[in-house]
């Protein structure tokens, strides 16, 4: 049976980066009908924080992500904290250190950088030196003796490590270019390396899918599996994500963390969509698709070895396609925070207009890409616009004047509202000023929300009232500029 993990430190926010990382762990299980498991690799006690802990589960339950093991969940082989499994790490380094597989290092941190700047002086490798790898006993002791500190190291065997990768093909790696590598700190914690082979070895992990950048890190894995008796799991290595410019993505790029995207009112399912593209594309090309269309097709072989490129315009496409097709009344749930914060509705949710709420949500749903930019949209239904000096010179042209005095003098006639009347009005207002296309329609926008672009003009009208119309529209006609 397929058991894939996500192991994030919690260390900061979940980023798009990591976050795609889970997603494939999690699509590769649901293809397989296998097991999904969250594991947190908080052993860095100095910067692992709980609230990390707590906001990462948030956010990837947010995104529609859900594992059948994990901190939160029952599992019969955790714990899935690695700060609650120390006692598994430290009694299986002794188990090394009885089969002379590891040793004890007494060298510190200022001789390793120093023999790492001489190495790299030398044009050498600046690996460690396995300098302590053949203490005797005498002076094993005196290091004891005098209180050093020691860290311990796996003996890592002069050869070639080979292994195939779902994506990559076939890698190799001399380890004469690696050296003894540490497995255990001196403050008594596992080394990354460490942690992760035994988490992965007596959790059953079949398949290891994680970023390029641990590529390196594979070997020394694999001889860590071996030395634990077990069958090392099979690898893929996805492409990284970089922005535009081709560099490690970051927040330059538009790039922000998941509880970010979910402040500012993006969808979770246009958010995992894209997500889903960064390295990897359906068979027919589509870019959008649901997640149960394109399970029994997903094939991790597929995923592209190039990097994929990070692009917040198309990430705000997509999501827009998203918002338009959304259901209007539970936009209308979700726009309802954001419309309170901006002081537009009242923070008592029984003495909100709903129906007018809905109207609002469904007439600018199809200019947003995320819901906070309804305050934005939604602001000339709540308050007094305000005109720009280049729109009051615009709406002061004789064009625009006739235009509007037309359009008043029929709203005058109206004490209903409805798409098929505008159309008429438009209509006769063409005839009397023969005046169209943007001529026609951008003076009445304009002079009703001080935007050029926007709502539908129907709809606009529908919600403020005809009322308002006219009191925005006397501005100009009847004021002396």
């Amino acid at each position: 049976m397929v058991r894939v993990r996500f192991a994030p430190s919690p260390t900061g926010l979940l980023h798009i980066g990591n976050a795609r990382i889970a997603v494939f762990n999690w699509l590769f299980a649901r293809r397989h009908n296998g097991t999904f498991i969250l594991r947190i690799e908080d052993t860095d006690i100095a910067r692992s924080e709980k609230k990390f802990t707590t906001q990462l589960i948030e956010d990837l339950h947010w995104l529609g992500l859900a594992w059948q093991e994990g901190p939160d969940v029952d599992g019969q082989l955790g714990p899935y904290l690695q700060s609650e499994r120390l006692h598994i790490y430290k009694k299986i380094c002794q188990r090394f250190l009885n089969d002379r597989l590891a040793y004890k290092c007494y060298c510190t941190q200022e001789e390793l950088e120093e023999r790492r700047r001489i190495a790299r002086l030398s044009g050498k490798p600046p690996r460690y030196d396995n300098r302590c790898r053949n203490l005797n006993d005498s002076q094993i002791k005196a290091f004891e003796t005098s209180g050093m500190n020691n860290t311990i190291r796996f003996k890592v065997p002069d050869e070639l490590i080979a292994f195939d990768d779902l994506i990559r093909g076939t890698c190799q790696f001399d380890m004469n270019l690696v050296g003894d590598f540490v497995i255990m700190r001196s403050d008594g914690t596992p080394s990354f390396h460490f942690a992760v082979a035994v988490d992965d070895t007596l959790m059953e992990i079949t398949h290891v899918i994680r970023g390029e950048d641990h590529l390196s890190n594979t070997p020394c894995h694999i001889l860590l599996f071996n030395a634990l008796k077990r069958k090392p799991p099979q690898f893929a290595h996805l492409s990284l994500t970089m922005g535009t410019d081709r560099t490690l993505l970051s927040k330059r790029h538009g790039a922000f963390s998941i509880s970010e995207y979910r402040k500012l009112g993006y969808l979770p399912e246009a958010l995992l969509n894209y997500m889903m593209l960064l390295g990897w594309s359906p068979k027919n090309k589509k870019e959008k698709f649901k997640v149960d269309d394109i399970i029994e097709t997903f094939e991790i072989s597929d995923m592209s070895k190039a990097s994929s490129v990070f692009d917040h315009h198309k990430l705000d496409w997509l999501c827009g396609q998203y918002t338009r097709e959304a259901d209007t009344d539970t936009l209308t749930e979700l726009a309802i925070p954001y419309l309170q914060t901006a002081g537009f509705i009242p923070a008592d949710e029984n003495k909100i207009d709903k129906t007018r709420l809905r109207l609002i949500v469904d007439a600018t749903k199809n200019n947003i890409s995320c819901i906070s930019q309804i305050i934005q949209e939604a602001d000339i239904f709540f308050k007094d616009i305000m005109i720009s000096h280049t729109h009051a010179e615009f709406l002061s042209s004789e064009i625009s004047k006739s235009v509007l005095v037309s359009f008043y003098q029929e709203l005058q006639k109206l004490n209903t509202f409805s798409p098929q009347i505008f159309k008429e009005i438009l209509t006769i207002v063409h005839e009397k000023t023969k005046i169209t296309g943007k001529g026609l329609y951008l003076p009445i926008r304009i002079a009703l929300t001080g935007k050029e672009h926007g709502p539908e003009l129907h709809s606009i009208i529908n919600i403020l009232g005809i009322n308002i119309c006219k009191k925005r529209i006397e501005r100009f006609l009847f004021v002396k500029r």
